[in-house]
Parts: structure tokens; C-alpha cells; sequence
């Protein structure tokens, strides 16, 4: 989705910024102006944005924080370990996050970006 952004980052994004979605096709337009800030330390793969408003447009989805996109997390065993969320903040792409719901599967961006790759 955007050559400048990990693989990891730009692959979760693509799959979770719906193509048909007018919001999410907003918000894909900021994609190639991304640039990852930050990337949480616990490992997870959650990475914080930079983006030049100036740049582009706002998405309309709202003003303050809002999660713009989600993806459950299903595992080939049919289990839902945690989601993928997209936040933004006044309608400019903010952060991804990974959130894990169990303590026995391992959930990062990693395991994250292999099953949002293989969901039907």
C-alpha cells in the first residue's frame, strides 16, 4: 500500500482500510503521506503516525479520537485472539493497534498481518 511504511504496517492497513468504504477510501488517500513515529516497546507491533495535514484532506469520520477501523482476529482454529484497530484523530490517520484478548495465543503485528492475509 505505501512503499515508505513497513511491509507489516502498510500490509495490516490495507486489510483492514475497506476499499468499498467511503470513509476508509478517505483515509487511505493519507497512506502514502504516513510515516511511523513510534512503534510500541512491548512488541505487539502498534505504530504511531506522522502525517503532513497539509498535505491531504481530513477523512469524515468525526473530530477528536475515533477508531475508524477494526478487524476481529481469527486464527485457523476458529479462535478470535484480539483486532487490529485504525485510529484517527480529527479525521487524520493516527495509530494502528494490535490488542490482544488471550493469554495463550501470541498477538503482534506479525500474527495479525498473517490472519487478516489468510480471512476469507
Amino acid at each position: 500500500m505505501n512503499g515508505s511504511l513497513p511491509a507489516d504496517v502498510s500490509d495490516a492497513l490495507a486489510a483492514v482500510l475497506i476499499a468499498d468504504n467511503p470513509f476508509h477510501v478517505a483515509l487511505r488517500r493519507q497512506v502514502p503521506h504516513l510515516r511511523v513515529r513510534a512503534r510500541c516497546t512491548c512488541g505487539c507491533g502498534t505504530a504511531y503516525f506522522e502525517l503532513d495535514g497539509s498535505e491531504v484532506e481530513p477523512a469524515p469520520v468525526g473530530p477528536g479520537t475515533v477508531v475508524a477501523a477494526e478487524a476481529q482476529l481469527v486464527t485457523e482454529a476458529g479462535e478470535c485472539p484480539g483486532e487490529v484497530l485504525v485510529f484517527t484523530r480529527d479525521g487524520y490517520l493516527s495509530w494502528l493497534e494490535v490488542c490482544s484478548w488471550s493469554d495463550d495465543i501470541e498477538v503482534t503485528l506479525a500474527t495479525a498481518r498473517h490472519w487478516l492475509q489468510t480471512r476469507s
